[in-house]
């Protein structure tokens, strides 16, 4: 494959992610990328995913996240993957590829998840209030927001469970007091999400600023203590990632991303993975477990998803793509640039030098940060349960 032919394998795929070909890389009007993507729920990955909802309940697989009876087969206690077909992710996929959610609303799946769906940690915990996984609950309040359902308890979840070092941890019913690079990325798409529908709060704004400073002081990819990687997963470009962190998946919901100093002075740079010489990018690694379908290509072969997701464009003064409530989310990932990761100068300190415009600008100026992990609500005394995801240090 020439590179001249990358744009036409692109756009030989499925629409839901043509649409965001020709709206990102092809700058097409707004009326070919919308009639584009408004094919999703009708051809293709959305409509197989529609085809396996059941009318009745509303959901997918019979679970909320996991499949019906999934615990009930002793084979499934150590499974080599989660599956990935119960209800929060097959919500959460169609609603990342940008799908309008009219069909769904139009089969009232807000309201008959509300009735039907009960969470495998705690039936008795409503679908739409989520449970106490913060990556359940950051999935939750985004398809929540998308479908129209009341998720208004989230938010005031999530300010309840930050850890002091400005992040997120699932394990922290585990009692990790330590904020996780998955977890906080997570919280993160979900805050931002809930601020693009509803214009969010101060006070929610101020949380997610300091959560993607706890990102950048490690450089996206570095622990704090040493500089050294905190995981091999950081540079795995994988699609779909699900929950899993990756520093180029990092660098997107931020307002920049660039080199910093470590705790020994010297600057140790972002560096993701390069592209192939023809401009694809490889499926790095694969998450295992059932799927309805498979939407990507196996381990080793160009990936149309990343290669649209990799970091290409110009990033000039530190702009972000931004994704809209529309698009559920989905970001317009042509701005962000290999060399922005590289070049841009270590951040200012906290609160301060965020480029015009972005929300969280002056935002932690007269709200304290740490009173915030004090924050009690009645979601906040929900029962111990155990983490549904990995989440290193």
């Amino acid at each position: 494959m020439a590179p001249t032919d990358v744009v036409s394998w692109l756009l030989d795929t499925d629409p839901s992610l043509r649409w965001q070909v020709e709206r990102d890389l092809l700058d097409q009007p707004a009326e070919v990328w919308e009639a584009t993507r408004a094919r999703i729920p009708h051809e293709g990955f959305g409509a197989r995913s529609l085809d396996h909802q059941d009318p009745e309940t509303g959901l997918w697989a019979g679970g909320a996240f996991f499949p019906a009876g999934f615990f009930d087969a002793p084979e499934n206690l150590e499974p080599p993957g989660q599956p990935w077909t119960a209800t929060t992710w097959s919500l959460t996929t169609p609603r990342e590829w940008g799908m309008d959610p009219a069909p769904l609303v139009e089969r009232d799946t807000a309201a008959k998840l509300a009735e039907h769906a009960h969470w495998e940690h705690d039936p008795s915990l409503p679908y739409w209030g989520g449970e106490v996984d913060c990556c359940i609950n950051a999935m939750t309040l985004a398809n929540g927001l998308w479908l129209g359902a009341d998720v208004s308890a989230l938010p005031r979840w999530f300010l309840a469970h930050r850890m002091d070092e400005g992040g997120w941890n699932c394990e922290w019913e585990d009692g990790s007091t330590r904020a996780s690079f998955h977890s906080t990325l997570n919280v993160l798409r979900a805050l931002h999400v809930h601020e693009q529908a509803t214009g969010g709060s101060p006070v929610a704004r101020a949380a997610r600023g300091e959560a993607e400073e706890y990102l950048l002081r490690r450089r996206l990819m570095r622990r704090a203590s040493t500089g050294e990687i905190v995981g091999p997963w950081v540079e795995h470009f994988l699609y779909p990632p699900r929950h899993i962190y990756s520093a180029a998946a990092g660098a997107r919901p931020l307002p920049r991303a660039g080199s910093a100093r470590s705790a020994d002075g010297r600057r140790r740079p972002v560096r993701p993975r390069r592209a192939q010489e023809d401009g694809t990018w490889l499926q790095r690694h694969r998450l295992p477990g059932a799927v309805w379908f498979e939407v990507d290509v196996p381990v080793g072969e160009p990936s149309p998803w990343l290669t649209l997701q990799a970091p290409r464009g110009s990033c000039a003064g530190g702009a972000r793509a931004e994704p809209t409530a529309r698009s559920g989310g989905v970001a317009d990932h042509s701005s962000i640039t290999v060399s922005a990761l590289r070049a841009n100068p270590p951040r200012p300190p906290l609160g301060e030098g965020y480029c015009a415009g972005h929300p969280c600008a002056g935002a932690l100026d007269h709200i304290p940060a740490r009173p915030l992990h004090g924050i009690t609500t009645p979601d906040a005394d929900r029962p111990p349960g155990g983490p549904r995801c990995s989440t290193p240090p």
